[in-house]
């Protein structure tokens, strides 16, 4: 468990008194269903229920001994009911309990990871309408390309949320799952009916085949998820490191009164939040692929898959929701600079029109050729010599002979550019 990064929602989820008391939930259910089928006295359902209970240290002297955790648990829950303490796991194998109450706790983390991502999109939300026509340059390979608005790419990123919402929901439905099939999955003690019913006193629907485990093609389909979530993240904290560089500086992570950036160097402010986003998120792509390895194990079941999963779902539903959390803040509390947006995309001195002047020759009759190659030796002068862009084409004869001044006008008119922005929110955001 990486603690360090644990809210008190998410950390109890994982503790080891959660654990143990979502354990006795299946217990109690189990013996409840099994009493109402006849098999066990109504009697010992009862006094499980009411007298059933754990300590944390005594299940862990006990595992010390025998070397099992679950035998500790049940042996620890026992020894508090008396005589029909007898009628505890009846007809069960340990992963019946371990494998179903799993489902529970990560029913209950999802919960958390579902609000985290609404309110990931309520701030990506409110952040796009205001930054909505905000014009900036934008960049392929790192190069200047053509206008976009700052909103477009805060819009961006709430549509990608929008789908990870999905994700999250059908993975965590799909793990909400139950399994009381024994030891290889045959029924061999207890029926399928009877385990139908203890998963619907869990909430949970029995899966439709098991071994002695759920399949783990499952949770590692969850851990993907949470990978692709993060991944998502990583995706914004490392655009807003490209635009606070100091050359671009058109956005920059709130820096609080007293905060240091440099113990070595006074004036720095860097997005360590945003960068701490990017390197947590490498660490939720390596549990899915542990998630993944966990998938082929021995024949009916091994436990190779079991260590793994006390690391790697704990860490990574943590995270996910660390850093969830500290997205929408990050974006939240952004330090926007339009007016460095639109310098720096005048930077070029109009050379980011250069596909609109290339579309407009050939409208007016040129072949595309001829306009690419008059377009092009203009705007390597530019590159070669600063010089302006818009005064370059102007001059140019070739050009000229296609385009009046006033309908150059209209080719370099960043309005022009980002007159389907409207259009875009709508299909985004809808009619709101």
């Amino acid at each position: 468990m990486i603690a360090r990064y644990t809210r008190p929602e998410m950390g109890k989820i994982w503790s080891e008194e959660n654990k143990f008391r979502k354990w006795l939930e299946v217990e109690i259910a189990v013996a409840e269903a099994e009493a109402e089928a006849g098999l066990i006295p109504a009697n010992a359902a009862r006094s499980i229920r009411r007298r059933a209970r754990f300590e944390v240290a005594r299940i862990h002297e006990i595992e010390k001994e025998v070397k099992h955790d679950v035998i500790a648990f049940t042996t620890n829950v026992a020894s508090h009911i008396g005589r029909n303490g007898r009628y505890l796991h009846f007809g069960l194998t340990s992963n019946d309990v371990v494998d179903t109450a799993q489902s529970l706790q990560i029913a209950e983390a999802s919960k958390l990871l579902c609000e985290d991502l609404n309110r990931l999109g309520d701030v990506l939300r409110k952040r796009a309408w205001e930054f909505k026509n905000v014009p900036a340059v934008g960049r392929t390979h790192g190069v200047h390309a053509e206008p976009v608005t700052f909103g477009l790419k805060l819009a961006n990123w709430y549509c990608e949320n929008e789908r990870n919402k999905k994700r999250l929901a059908q993975a965590a439905a799909d793990l909400k799952v139950g399994k009381l099939s024994g030891a290889v999955g045959t029924f061999a003690h207890l029926g399928p009916a009877l385990e139908k019913r203890i998963c619907a006193r869990l909430g949970l629907r029995p899966v439709p085949i098991s071994t002695q485990v759920i399949s783990r093609d499952l949770h590692a389909y969850y851990l993907c998820t949470l990978a692709v979530i993060t991944a998502s993240l990583e995706k914004i904290a490392l655009e807003v490191r490209g635009l606070q560089r100091t050359e671009v500086r058109e956005v920059e992570e709130f820096f609080a009164a007293g905060q240091k950036g440099s113990s070595a160097m006074p004036h720095k402010r860097n997005p360590v939040t945003a960068e701490q986003i990017c390197g947590l998120a490498r660490v939720v792509r390596a549990n899915a692929q542990a998630g993944l390895e966990n998938i082929a194990l021995w024949h009916e079941r091994d436990i190779s898959h079991s260590s793994v999963e006390r690391v790697i779902l704990p860490d990574s539903t943590v995270l996910t929701d660390y850093l969830l959390d500290k997205t929408a803040t990050l974006i939240e509390t952004l330090r926007v600079y339009p007016e460095k947006m639109r310098e720096n995309l005048e930077l070029l001195k109009g050379l980011v029109f250069s596909g609109q002047l290339l579309l407009d020759l050939a409208a007016k009759g040129a072949t595309r050729e001829d306009a690419y190659r008059w377009v092009q030796r203009n705007a390597m002068q530019v590159w070669e010599s600063g010089d302006d862009f818009r005064q370059l084409v102007e001059k140019d004869p070739d050009i000229s002979r296609f385009l009046t001044p006033r309908e150059l006008n209209r080719t370099f008119s960043v309005e022009r550019q980002l007159r389907h922005v409207d259009a875009i929110f709508r299909k985004v955001f809808g009619r709101a």
